[in-house]
């Protein structure tokens, strides 16, 4: 039987000796609340952030990975929830932001039965919260949440059948490498321009796709090795290993994979004019988007570039609408960046000042942009 616990009193892990106060976690990463779901039967232990929902219902991804303590994931949830309002905010979706983490059981048993499990537990917020596809979970995943509740998207049943985000989130942060290349380069262009990308999962093979289209020479890393030799026999992609990638000498860095990567030692070795990637929360502080400005490396607002997918779950049957919006990308990032140019502020400053007017003054009926 599942138990369902909405409080502060859950414990890090033994190993990482942390214990998490989530009043004092609010002040550094505000949410709105946080729920904790534990299913012994079906080996979940799983959370749920929410950061606002002033704008509508909030939505976010599950995501299923190793973490090292509850208070990471904790963190990651709340971090992630953050950005998923400022993500509908900005592109004026009548939607908040949330995010779910999953703890991934080193042993999984069965699956289908923990997503179940899951799934009762986003039907407990009563469509507070609307789950979806993120790092780790399928298609698949979905379509079991979808036969316990309603609120969940990325699915094959109908009705709900917004199928894999992946290839509209690429999509939209190929426009706004663009965009930053149009910017920061001064070329309308991509032939011939070097770009780095870390993580070649679902997304990242998809941007690399579109770039190669466009004649970009890629390098490429990624742990998983059949990801990477793809790269090479389609794209003729160089590949690096590890962190090697950080020191390549290219035009664009783009990060695909998991977040945080962005960080004092990484920024030290990296040798690019651009970081424009898919990946959440890159910068493990946001104040070194003032450091990244100094070195005067331009930097696109990830959840800005990476709106494709939820784009698309807004747009629903309406493709044409979809790929209007992940072009629109490109004008609203080359906003971005001209206006922290003319401030003298970090596209991050701007980005997120845009994103928190509208939280604070919500828009009318008519000025959302409707599904």
């Amino acid at each position: 039987m599942a138990s369902y616990i909405d409080s502060e009193k859950s414990q890090a892990s033994e190993k990482s000796q942390e214990s998490i106060d989530l009043f004092d976690m609010a002040e550094q990463y505000p949410f709105s609340d946080v729920h904790f779901w534990r299913d012994p039967e079906t080996q979940l232990q799983a959370i749920i952030a929410i950061h606002s929902t002033k704008l509508g219902p909030a939505i976010g991804g599950c995501r299923i990975i190793d973490y090292p303590s509850t208070y990471a994931a904790v963190k990651d949830a709340c971090c992630l929830a953050a950005g998923m309002s400022y993500k509908t905010a900005i592109n004026k979706l009548p939607f908040g932001g949330g995010k779910a983490v999953i703890l991934k059981p080193k042993h999984l048993t069965d699956r289908k039965a923990l997503f179940a499990s899951f799934g009762r537990f986003v039907e407990s917020l009563n469509g507070r919260y609307i789950t979806a596809m993120d790092s780790g979970t399928t298609i698949a995943d979905m379509d079991v949440i979808a036969s316990q509740t309603d609120h969940v998207m990325c699915t094959t049943t109908a009705g709900l059948a917004s199928g894999d985000p992946s290839p509209h989130t690429a999509k939209g942060v190929y426009y706004g490498i663009k965009a930053a290349v149009k910017f920061k380069l001064q070329r309308d262009s991509l032939t011939g321009l070097h770009i780095a990308i870390q993580g070649v999962g679902n997304v990242g093979y998809a941007l690399a796709k579109l770039l190669h289209h466009d004649g970009a020479k890629l390098t490429a890393a990624d742990p998983n090795m059949q990801a990477t030799q793809r790269l090479v026999a389609e794209f003729g992609a160089d590949i690096v290993t590890g962190d090697d990638l950080y020191a390549v000498d290219c035009d664009v860095f783009s990060p695909c994979a998991l977040g945080q990567v962005i960080n004092p030692n990484t920024i030290a070795r990296l040798n690019t004019s651009i970081i424009a990637g898919s990946a959440n929360n890159q910068l493990q502080s946001l104040d070194l988007a003032a450091t990244l400005a100094a070195k005067n490396i331009l930097y696109a607002p990830d959840y800005v570039i990476n709106s494709g997918g939820v784009l698309q779950i807004s747009y629903l049957n309406k493709p044409d609408v979809v790929q209007h919006k992940l072009a629109a990308l490109y004008d609203t990032l080359l906003a971005i960046f001209r206006q922290a140019e003319q401030q003298n502020r970090s596209t991050v400053d701007v980005a997120n000042a845009l994103a928190e007017q509208i939280l604070m003054e919500p828009l009318s009926g008519d000025e959302y942009e409707h599904k």
